[in-house]
């Protein structure tokens, strides 16, 4: 595991920018700082010592260049990653192909009822997400609580610090993207801490907080965020 190193961050690419040669043998992540989605390979990325074997490829989502869609990865979202020949997408399926497919400290359970656990928790993170956005348009003290819910019971079953007990995995970078945008969020906006009564959950996001791998990649401007949350979710209310 990677730690202590903090890496010098290549500039977002904008819409005049060069494409990179594709397939040369370079491996590379497309991405955007700002992206929870691309966030989550980041970190696995990060924390498996893989900083000079995957290359970062950011993007300015706002001002992308149109060579990505119409010649590495049509589909136009970030993450991708471009690895033997191909390119491959989708956050979820991304750390676990980066997990199985690279050297490094691994980030899946051998035990198959974490195993099992872990699968669980990975089909849950979807519904998880898009239960806490509905609940800006609404009353998010009301609404998102279950969600969080969730999340400090799945705590307990292991007895923490991390999802799956002791060992940090897929699991936990599959959620803190997210959960660390919406406690800057929902406490900004609606005053809600959403650790208070969740003791689990709260110190699931302290100990995150000390794995280099996750925080040299929290780069997101909490006042940014607010703003951009505010505009696509609350002008919608």
């Amino acid at each position: 595991m990677a730690t202590g190193t903090v890496e010098s961050l290549p500039p977002p690419l904008g819409a005049t920018a060069e494409q990179p040669p594709l397939f040369d043998g370079t491996t590379r992540l497309y991405t955007a700082y700002t992206c929870p989605f691309a966030q989550r390979v980041w970190i696995t990325r990060n924390y498996k010592g893989l900083q000079d074997k995957i290359k970062l490829v950011p993007f300015d989502l706002s001002n992308r260049p149109s060579w990505y869609k119409e010649k590495v990865y049509p589909a136009n979202k970030v993450p991708s990653l471009e690895h033997n020949g191909k390119v491959i997408g989708e956050s979820i399926d991304l750390i676990k192909y980066v997990d199985s497919n690279f050297e490094g400290p691994s980030l899946s359970p051998n035990d198959p009822e974490k195993k099992k656990f872990l699968e669980e928790e990975l089909s849950y993170v979807d519904k998880f997400v898009g239960t806490i956005f509905t609940s800006f348009k609404g009353d998010p003290t009301k609404e998102a609580g279950a969600a969080f819910d969730h999340l400090e019971d799945a705590l307990k079953k292991y007895d923490g610090p991390f999802l799956l007990g002791q060992d940090f995995s897929l699991a936990d970078i599959a959620y803190i993207p997210f959960v660390e945008r919406f406690q800057i969020f929902l406490s900004e906006v609606f005053k809600y801490d959403i650790t208070a009564g969740r003791p689990k959950l709260a110190a699931w996001i302290e100990e995150l907080n000390k794995i280099d791998a996750y925080k040299q990649t929290k780069t997101t401007d909490p006042k940014q965020l607010v703003e951009f949350y505010k505009q696509h979710f609350l002008a919608q209310k």
